[in-house]
Formats: structure tokens, sequence, C-alpha cells
């Protein structure tokens, strides 16, 4: 393991958790890979980026849904305005920042003229008062919301770019593929944290935002939560360091990768957003890092080879990705590095051995997957599926010791046997309490050491 520093980047550490032995002719080597990154976050020191010089140091956009429905009830749009307000305060001095007014169209309500305000007293006053203007009425298309954010922050040169995204609604007034067309376009410009107020937007579109866009997404059943959560999102946001990190996979001739997942703290399927970046070698997206630890699932496939014999499998870098543009003469230095190995045996004990950190996600991975299968059936109307399903998710989350997930469960099902995955379906389920766990259901634990 090496690791390298820079002014004002966190110190990044890759240690690799795996069974490298394989029995005689055996190919897929799996393994854990903890990226911790500190020093980073609390420093004060300018955000790093491959590309960014001049402009403010950081750039968020706040995008508020101000369709008709967000005045059902009032309190949206009050709570709406009052946690915009919040997230402006929290926002760091010398930060650039907007807000967005989304309907079927995107607006520019504060600071306007395509550009974004730099965050002081004045400004934020000025961002108060406009925030007075925010109405609702019209429709929904988010993907124009996201398209004129992505302009703001490209327009400021920030280091660390950043957006919340508040939606109370289904993205009625654009198609999928006009949705899909603009995050494909927005990906890698900035990161995005979405929010669903209230139990009348759609899970899967919200969740699909964030993933796309590296965020994260969660529910705010009742308004009067939102201005803490803003507050701690922007908090969270003004942590960040260094942007356009990537885990670059090294694999040699004849070895591939099958798949790359972030397990912690949230699942997500890296695999296929590879973007090859040499010979042998492809980089995988992991956005912007402050003080924070994150996992990584590798699955790799080796060459068949004779017992005795042993090989380098992999090799993991942590690397600041260079902006679109011509190739650097000199290669970007990588943060840190861990290897993965790969050695073949005649002892069946040590190749049927599996991981400790490598059973753990791959079964936070399977439960999160349980979910949504359990949520799906139910609400088709399968409710054999649905119990089966939901009845392993309640077995793993209590095998792992996932408790919030166990009591977001308990909230659908009723819990017969925990061990064995014996549940009965509520037959009334508060449609907030379904959200909140489909929304959640992604959420991992670190596994015990």
């Amino acid at each position: 393991m090496a690791n390298f520093t820079k002014s004002h980047v966190p110190r990044f550490s890759a240690e690799v958790y795996q069974n490298p032995y394989l029995p005689d002719g055996g190919r897929e080597v799996h393994a854990i890979v903890t990226v911790t990154a500190t020093g980073g976050g609390t420093t004060g020191g300018r955000p790093v980026s491959a590309g960014g010089a001049g402009g403010p140091d950081a750039g968020v956009v706040i995008m508020v849904d101000c369709s008709g429905s967000m005045d059902y009830p009032p309190a949206k749009m009050r709570g709406a305005r009052e946690a915009t307000a919040a997230a402006i305060d929290t926002v760091r001095d010398g930060v650039g920042f907007a807000v967005v007014a989304g309907t079927h169209r995107a607006t520019e309500i504060y600071p306007g003229g395509g550009r974004l305000a730099v965050a002081g007293a004045t400004t934020r006053a000025e961002a108060r008062e406009a925030l007075r203007k925010l109405s609702a009425g019209g429709g929904t298309a988010i993907g124009t919301w996201l398209r004129l954010t992505a302009r703001l922050l490209s327009s400021a040169g920030a280091g660390i770019r950043h957006a919340l995204l508040l939606t109370d609604g289904r993205n009625e007034h654009e198609s999928p593929q006009e949705l899909r067309a603009a995050l494909d376009a927005c990906f890698g410009s900035f990161t995005c944290d979405a929010r669903g107020v209230g139990t009348d937007w759609e899970v899967k579109e919200v969740t699909a935002i964030a993933s796309a866009l590296l965020g994260t997404a969660d529910i705010v059943a009742d308004p009067a939560g939102l201005t803490a959560d803003f507050t701690r999102m922007t908090e969270k946001a003004m942590g960040k360091e260094v942007a356009d990190v990537v885990l670059r996979l090294w694999t040699p001739l004849g070895a591939e990768a099958v798949f790359v997942k972030q397990v912690a703290p949230t699942v997500e399927d890296l695999t296929g957003r590879r973007r090859e970046s040499g010979p042998r070698s492809g980089d995988y997206p992991t956005g912007s890092w402050g003080d924070e630890s994150r996992d990584y699932h590798l699955c790799l496939r080796v060459p068949a080879a004779a017992v005795g014999q042993e090989m380098l499998a992999g090799r993991v870098s942590l690397i600041i990705s260079a902006p679109d543009g011509p190739a650097s003469a000199t290669p970007p230095q990588p943060l840190s590095q861990g290897l993965v190995r790969a050695v073949w045996t005649d002892d069946a004990v040590a190749s049927t051995s599996i991981n400790p950190q490598v059973a753990h996600y791959t079964g936070q991975a399977e439960l999160a997957h349980v979910i949504q299968q359990g949520l799906d059936a139910r609400k088709s109307g399968d409710t054999d599926g649905a119990t089966a399903k939901l009845g392993r998710a309640v077995q793993l989350a209590r095998a792992s010791g996932n408790e919030a997930t166990v009591k977001l469960l308990a909230k659908v099902v009723d819990v017969v046997d925990a061990a064995t995955g014996t549940v009965r379906l509520k037959a009334k389920v508060a449609e907030a309490d379904e959200m909140t766990l489909e929304t959640r259901s992604t959420k991992t634990i670190r596994v015990k050491k």
C-alpha cells in the first residue's frame, strides 16, 4: 500500500481484504477494497480538481420544485423556502451558489445572468429576499433543471461542483428518454443529492437521478424536516476537498473485471460506468471526497492456473481524473494503491474459505436487491413473492446487524421468526413507510471487525 499527499488533498489509503486462494483451475477472485480519506474536509484549504483554476473554490446550486403540487399542502412550499434559506446560510464564504426554480422549465431565481453569486453576508441576504419569488405553478421537467445547473456550475470553474434537488412529484412533462439524456449530459459536471418531499413522487425516478450523478437520495415525508435535511446536506458538501476522483483498476494480460461495486455506505454498481484509461486499465467514477471511508467490491476473472502458481490479479489506484482534452505528458500520481492477488492451492479449506468482508457485503448487496424485488412484488399484487423476498430481507438484515433496515422492514411486515425469514405482510402500510424502505434499501453497514 502506498500513500501520497498533495496540498489540501486528503490522505488516501486503500486496504484490500480477500482470500487469495483458488482451487486448481479456479478463475474468479473477489476482494473488498476499503478506501479512506483523512486530513481533508476540515483544513479550510481550496478544493482540488483536475481542471479547477480561478473562480470560486466550490459551487452549489439548489434546485427547488415549484410545480403546482408544491402548494398542496402549502407547508411544502413554505418548507422548501425555509430549507433553501438554511442551506444558503450554511454555504461557506467564497463558495459560488445559485437557486433554480424548477417547473416545466428552469428559472434562475438568484443571482440570475447565467452565473453564480459568491457567498458572503450581502449575497446571502439578497438570496433570502429572492426566495420570496418562489411560488408554485406549472409542471415538472427535471431534465431542464439539471441542464441549467450544469451550465451554471461549469461557468464558474469551481473545483467542487454540487447540487441539491428537491421535488414532490413525478417528472410528467418530459419523457424518460429526455431525462436520461439530461443525466448523461450532466454526468461528471456535478454531484447531485436528491430529496423527495411528501409521498407523491416516484422513488425509482429520484434514486436514479442521485445514482446517475453520484449523489444521495432520501425521503423527507414531513416538510417540517426539510430545513434540518438541507442543512446536513450542505454541511457535507462543504466538507468535500477533492473532486473527480476515480478508482483505476489495472488487470494483467488475460485477466478482466467482472464487476466493480461500491458497497458502503450504499450499494452502487459502477461496472457499466467504466472508462478505458490505458492498456488493460479502466477508471470507475467515485465523485468528490472529504474525510470519509467507502468500501468497494471487486470481482476479477483471471486465467486458470495450476496448483503452486501465483499472480497479481489486479492493481487498484485512486486517481484525480484529468479533464477531457489532450492527454497530459505527465501521468497522474496515484493517491493510494492496493493489490489483489491470486494463489492456486490444493488445500480445500483455504480455497473454499470466504473472506468475512466479502461475505458481509455480498449479503448486503443481496439485501438491497431482495427489498426492491419484494416491494415490486407487493405493488403488483404478488403476495407470495413479496412475502418470500421481504422475509429473506429480514433474515439478511438481522444476520448482518443492519438494525436500521430491520426497523424499516418491521413497518411493512410482521416478523414471525427473523432467523428463518418467516414474515407476514401487513394488511395496511403507511405510504411514507413503504417509500422510506425503498429509498433507503441500498444503505449498508460496515462489516464488524
